[in-house]
C-alpha cells in the first residue's frame, strides 16, 4: 500500500480491530489529520470492518483519510518490525504511535497458585511488545526529524493502561503487574524523547464496556449502582477514544511523561 497522503499524519494503532483500540481509532478519524494503520492480531474481519468505518466517519466529519489494516503479534519481534515497515512504506511517515493491544488472563488465578505460562504470555504481550515497538517507532520519529527538534505536541507516544496499574486484583496478578510495568515505560519514554520534542504519555482507563469485560459485566453493574465510581456508569472505548484524540490535536504542547485518567473517577479518594 502506497498512498499520497498530502500533508497528513499517520498513525499506527495497535489491537485496533476491536474495543477500546477501535474506538481509538474511530475518534482519530473524525478528528482528521491522519491516515491510520490499524494493527490486529487474527481477527482480519474485524479490522477491515474497522478500517471502514473509520473512513466513513472521517467523510462525515469533513475529512478524507487513509486506513489500512496489518496483522501483527506485538509479542514478535519479527512482527513489530513488520509493522514499522508497513507504515513506513505505506505512509512514509509516522507521528503518531498508540500502545493499545493487550490481554486478559486466559486463566483467573490466586497469586498463590498462579502459574509462569500465564506471567510469561502477559508480560510479552502487554508490557514487553509496547516497550520495543515504542523503541522501534521512536528511533523512526527521530529519523524523521533530522536531528533537529520536533514541534511539542506534533509527534505522540501514547500508552493505554489500566486502573489495574495501581489497583491490586490478587486473582490476576500478572495483568496488574504488567500494567504497573506500562506506567514506568510511559516515564522512560518520556524522559528520554523530551529532548526531540516527542511527547509520551499514559491513558488509564477505567471500567471499560468491551467483549473482554462482557463477562463481567453483571458484577459491575452492581458496583456502578453501589457508588463504585463518581460518575455511576460504564465507561466507552469512545471516551477513552476522545482522550487520545485531544493529545493527537497537539493541546498538550508542554506536557509529557503524564497520566490521564478516563475512569468515571475511580481513582478519586472519598470519605
Amino acid at each position: 500500500m502506497t498512498q499520497d497522503t498530502g500533508t497528513r499524519k499517520a498513525a499506527l494503532i495497535t489491537g485496533a480491530s476491536r474495543g477500546i483500540g477501535r474506538g481509538i481509532a474511530l475518534e482519530l478519524a473524525a478528528l482528521g489529520g491522519y491516515d491510520l494503520a490499524i494493527n490486529y492480531a487474527s481477527n482480519e474481519d474485524a479490522a477491515r470492518e474497522t478500517a471502514e468505518a473509520c473512513v466513513e466517519a472521517a467523510g462525515e466529519a469533513g475529512h478524507e483519510i487513509t486506513a489500512g489494516i496489518v496483522r501483527g503479534d506485538i509479542s514478535s519481534g519479527e512482527d513489530r518490525g513488520r509493522l514499522i515497515e508497513y507504515v513506513r512504506e505505506g505512509f512514509g511517515r509516522l507521528d503518531l504511535l498508540v500502545n493499545n493491544a493487550g490481554v486478559a488472563p486466559s486463566v483467573r488465578a490466586d497469586i498463590l497458585e498462579a502459574g509462569e505460562e500465564s506471567f510469561d504470555r502477559l508480560i510479552g504481550i502487554n508490557l514487553k511488545g509496547p516497550y520495543f515497538l515504542t523503541q522501534l517507532a521512536a528511533r523512526y520519529m527521530v529519523e524523521q526529524l533530522g536531528g533537529q527538534p520536533g514541534t511539542p505536541g506534533a509527534m505522540n507516544v501514547v500508552t493505554v493502561s489500566s486502573i489495574s496499574a495501581y489497583t491490586a486484583s490478587v486473582n490476576r496478578g500478572d495483568y496488574c503487574i504488567s500494567k504497573a510495568g506500562l506506567s514506568m515505560h510511559t516515564q522512560l519514554w518520556a524522559a528520554r524523547l523530551a529532548e526531540h520534542g516527542i511527547g509520551v504519555y499514559e491513558i488509564q482507563p477505567g471500567i471499560i464496556e468491551t467483549d473482554m469485560t462482557a463477562r463481567v459485566k453483571e458484577r459491575y453493574d452492581t458496583l456502578f449502582a453501589e457508588g463504585l465510581t463518581p460518575l455511576p456508569r460504564w465507561g466507552t472505548p469512545e471516551d477513552v477514544g476522545k482522550a487520545v484524540a485531544a493529545i493527537a490535536a497537539g493541546h498538550f504542547p508542554y506536557s509529557t511523561g503524564m497520566v490521564i485518567d478516563v475512569d468515571g473517577g475511580f481513582r478519586l479518594r472519598r470519605l
